[in-house]
This record gives C-alpha cells, structure tokens and sequence, in this order.
C-alpha cells in the first residue's frame, strides 16, 4: 500500500529529478529535453518504490535489471541514479563532457546502474526479452524492466522482440512504453502510425495496462499488476506529455533533442531566460505538490 507520505515524496522527489536534469542539460549546451520530462514520473516510481535495487551494490545479483531502450533519454536516469546514490549528484554537471562517465547515450561499464549500452533505436525490448529467458533458465526470480519509446515502435526489431517474448510466455518481463506521441521529425500518428498499439500487444501475446504516466499511483500499481501475471509479459503504456512541468515545452516536438539556452524554438522564451523560466515553472509545481498533501 502507498501510503500519502510516501507518495507525497515520490511527487516532490520526481519535481526536484526535473528541476536537475534541466540545470544539468542547460551546463552541457546538448542533450533531450522532452522525453526526460515526460518521463520522470515513471523513473522516479521506479528507482525509488518498485525496484528491487541496492546501490552500495550496482552488481548484486539478485538484482532486478532496467534496460533503457531509448537511450537519448539517459540524462533522467542518470538523475535518477544520482538521487538514488549511485554515484554523486554534482557529478551531474559533467553530462557530455570530455571524459565524463555521463555519456550522451549509457554505456554499460562506463557508469553503475546502467545495464545495457543503447543508442540506436529498436534494440532494448529483444535485449530485455534475452535476459528475461536468460533468468527463467537460470532459475532466478529478479524481475527484468525496459523502457522503451513510442517512436522506436516503427522499428522491426521491436516487433521481433515483443513476438519472442510473447512466444515464450516471459511474464518475467514488463516493457514500459513511453507514449508521449512525438518522435525527432513530428507526432508519431503523422510519421508512421501506431495505433492500435493495445490490439498489437494482445495479438502477440501480452498483458496491456494503460497509465496516465504522470499518476505515481497508477504506475506503482500497474508494476505489482505485472508481477502478478504469471503466463505472459506485460506492457504498461504510459501516457506521457514530452517536456512536462515546462509550459514552452510540453507536447512541442522541437524539444524532442534541445536542451534550454540551446536554440530560439518559436512560442518559448528567448534563450537567456530559458531555465530560469523553466525552474520557476517547475518550482510552481512543487508547491502545488506540497499543498495537495498538507
């Protein structure tokens, strides 16, 4: 059960995660912006309710695995990391810089916490689905987790990878598709469309859970929801809003690769007052957080 202290943290907890990963962005003048935003709800449920996860020890083998499929949006997780204690937070500022271990895609040794090195598209859910049969036949009882765009669902590995794990009945296994609907070059429905995605995972095979990926609560739930199932992965489509808590951003697909203080995009503040605008905004919210739970 949540309890409302808990999920009071886990919001303002998920607040601060943004409010980091902007300032973070802004120092290394390169990055993604969107995605990072629209996803921090779900990293913060994750690295600080459901994980099973231990950072004194990245390595522990009971461990359960996080596979970040779409690999430009590592600076929320490597927030999240960081808040997380694997590594420290002022380390943050060194995103993209020359030998940094915050690379701009994760790379898998490089940094602790990071499973899997991804950069091109399409790759993480056939990665997951191996170390979800990997573990079945190990005997191991750790849970594997990818989170995956929406976006890279045009690719076809994707699709080999959900049709093996379906299969093989990898109930071991819940992908987390980010649903934000925008992708580099505009909304997803115009590029190349995807619905109906629920339909697609059901005729392969797999337990569909639809988030409002901004509600902590449903998220945790939809994550015990998966542990249950037992004869099928699960997919939990969180439907996110791309640069939320920023309102120059949000749902604005020219944000999908900027960072603040990068670029004059149309309709946002001049480029001096980007983040400025953007904390105050974020700021606002934590207070209207707070206030909810007093």
């Amino acid at each position: 059960m949540l309890h409302d202290d808990k999920l009071k943290f886990l919001e303002e907890k998920a607040n601060e995660i943004r409010e980091d990963l902007l300032a973070m962005l802004f120092e290394a003048g390169s990055g993604h912006s969107a995605g990072p935003l629209g996803m921090a709800d779900v990293f913060t449920a994750f690295y600080f309710h459901i994980l099973n996860h231990n950072p004194k020890k990245p390595d522990w083998k009971d461990r359960d695995r996080l596979v970040l499929s779409n690999g430009h949006i590592c600076p929320i997780q490597y927030v999240a990391l960081a808040h997380a204690g694997y590594f420290p937070i002022h380390e943050l500022k060194t995103l993209r810089k020359i030998n940094s271990r915050l690379q701009g895609h994760p790379h898998r040794g490089s940094l602790p916490g990071i499973e899997t090195t991804s950069g091109p598209l399409g790759s993480g859910i056939s990665q997951a689905a191996g170390m979800a049969l990997a573990a079945r036949m190990d005997g191991r009882r750790h849970r594997i987790y990818c989170f995956a765009s929406d976006g890279e669902h045009d690719e076809g590995n994707t699709w080999e990878g959900i049709m093996f794990a379906g299969k093989n009945r990898l109930s071991n296994l819940t992908v987390v598709m980010d649903r934000n609907n925008i992708q580099i070059d505009g909304f997803t429905e115009e590029v190349m469309p995807l619905e109906p995605l629920r339909a697609k995972y059901e005729a392969f095979n797999w337990n569909v859970i639809d988030v409002d990926g901004h509600n902590i609560e449903q998220i945790i739930s939809a994550a015990y929801e998966a542990k249950a199932i037992y004869e099928r992965p699960t997919v939990i489509i969180a439907h996110t809003i791309p640069g939320k808590g920023v309102s120059y951003m949000e749902s604005n697909y020219l944000w999908h690769g900027i960072p603040p203080g990068a670029s004059d995009v149309p309709g946002s503040p001049p480029k001096s007052e980007q983040l400025r605008v953007a904390l105050q905004e974020l700021r606002t919210l934590g207070g209207k957080i707070r206030s909810e739970h007093e």
